[in-house]
């Protein structure tokens, strides 16, 4: 029995370090603080994928006191430990997000341009922001045809 509860504990240590890296890449100043706005970028790269309106309930869960702008690692590592634990804020499957590309490809030639795709992120639903879209576009597009080919960047965003 002991040793079940030996790789659960194995499993948590492995989170948390995780966790502790991806919070390290964002903490500018070394002070195990995080500014508010780089917590879904954060928790986005650790392979969860929450809506916005379920990072500021994140948040509210992490920043119980009054809120500062600022996360302590140590408050942030056990609300986040449960979320990915709990394995909360799976990502979509692949053949969605594909019937998602597809339909916005309108001629059908398995690609979109910068241009539709700048469109379709900033003026529908969720807005991105313009960082976000310079983080987007830099990741997602052929830097030789400036388009982006849906097929391949399924592939970057499948987590495994």
């Amino acid at each position: 029995m002991a040793e079940e509860g030996n790789s659960q504990d194995d499993a948590v240590a492995e989170i948390e370090k995780k966790i502790i890296e991806a919070f390290e890449v964002f903490d500018q100043g070394g002070d195990k603080t995080v500014s508010i706005r780089d917590i879904g970028s954060i928790v986005r790269s650790l392979g969860c994928f929450p809506t916005e309106a379920e990072i500021h309930e994140l948040l509210a869960n992490v920043e119980k006191e009054e809120p500062t702008g600022y996360i302590h690692l140590e408050k942030f590592l056990s609300v986040i430990t449960k979320v990915l634990l709990d394995r909360s804020y799976q990502p979509i499957p692949e053949d969605v997000l594909l019937h998602a590309f597809e339909a916005l490809d309108e001629n059908k030639c398995g690609y979109i341009t910068k241009e539709e795709l700048v469109k379709y992120m900033t003026g529908e639903g969720e807005p991105f922001t313009e960082e976000e879209m310079e983080d987007m576009l830099s990741t997602a597009l052929d830097p030789e045809t400036n388009t982006l080919h849906y097929r391949d960047y399924i592939l970057k965003l499948i987590v495994e």
